[in-house]
């Protein structure tokens, strides 16, 4: 039998995606294209490389939405100047005007499916959750380690 812990959370995972994909197509982006947004805006200037291993997003993929995103005018690259062969990455204007709009999506989604819980509970679950990512986050900086 499949791990039912993983089941659930993998489908919560792709609802969430839905529910922002459907938010998101007013501002122009995709629905894992607001972890970019809020990392670029929060760190400006960083380096592209770095922004993988930030968001845990192989780097073929960061490379891929961030031409997206330049694209679109959420952001700019611009080659580091004590490292040519390395991108900085900074947000635009654009990209600052849709930070409201991002935060209230996520904000709204935790709220509808946190719905029926009680304040002990949502916070017991942000603990969990919280030492759930610590785990794999760890697990992920071992196989690095390794290799």
């Amino acid at each position: 039998m499949a791990n039912p812990f993983m089941k659930s959370l993998g489908e919560a995972w792709r609802c969430a995606n839905l529910y922002r994909t459907a938010r998101f197509e007013a501002l122009g982006i995709g629905s894992y294209q607001d972890s970019y947004i809020l990392n670029i805006c929060r760190n400006p200037g960083i380096a592209q490389d770095a922004l993988t291993g930030l968001i845990y997003v192989h780097k073929s993929n960061v490379a891929r939405q961030l031409a997206s995103l330049e694209e679109k005018g959420f952001i700019t690259r611009s080659p580091d100047p004590k490292d040519r062969r390395s991108l900085l990455v900074y947000p635009t204007q654009k990209a600052l005007d849709a930070i409201p709009a991002i935060r209230e999506v996520h904000r709204t989604w935790n709220e509808l499916v946190l719905d029926g819980f009680s304040e002990e509970e949502r916070e017991r679950i942000a603990q969990l959750a919280q030492r759930l990512a610590d785990n794999a986050k760890r697990v992920i900086a071992d196989e690095h380690a390794q290799e």
